[in-house]
């Protein structure tokens, strides 16, 4: 089984994706509770900001102070990395690939077939990477699942590739 996804077909950058180094990325996200959490769309810049702006005033008015748990955090933060149940939103890949004007679909091809959806719904995709902090090695190297979480339990498997159409 080879472990990278080659990303290719109407796009002006092929990428090959490599679940294995996902686990230090800082856009993975926990499926033990991705599902359950109500999700809103954030401005990034204005959140920033507000923490930023908070931080900055709490700093004025009480000084700098260190957390006194940061070491137990970056303890329970391996924790969770070593136990944890892994995915990765899809959405980043494909805009990193630049699709052409003409692409609109999205081809996954397995080991046994294929499917075929919208480039923008597929863009919503999870890419699972992880369960129990073990790699999908049996039928992976990633499993994709819906948005909404309606596939958990028969996730689309095996990937070999993708093709922007």
């Amino acid at each position: 089984m080879n472990d990278t996804i080659p990303l290719i077909g109407l796009v002006e950058y092929p990428i090959t994706v490599d679940p294995g180094v996902w686990i230090f990325d800082d856009r993975k996200v926990d499926l033990l509770t991705y599902f359950e959490e109500e999700r809103t769309e954030i401005n990034e810049l204005e959140e920033y900001t507000k923490k930023v702006s908070a931080h900055w005033s709490r700093e004025i008015q009480e000084g700098a102070a260190f957390p006194p748990t940061l070491k137990t955090e970056k303890k329970f933060e391996k924790q969770k990395i070593l136990n944890g149940t892994f995915g990765i939103p899809l959405k980043p890949f494909i805009e990193n690939t630049n699709p052409k004007e003409e692409a609109s679909k999205l081809l996954i091809t397995t080991k046994d077939q294929e499917f075929t959806f919208s480039l923008e719904e597929s863009k919503t995709f999870i890419l699972a990477f992880s369960k129990e902090g073990k790699p999908l090695n049996e039928d992976g190297p990633i499993h994709i699942l819906f948005k909404d979480g309606s596939n958990r339990n028969d996730p689309i498997k095996n990937v070999q590739r993708f093709t922007v159409l």
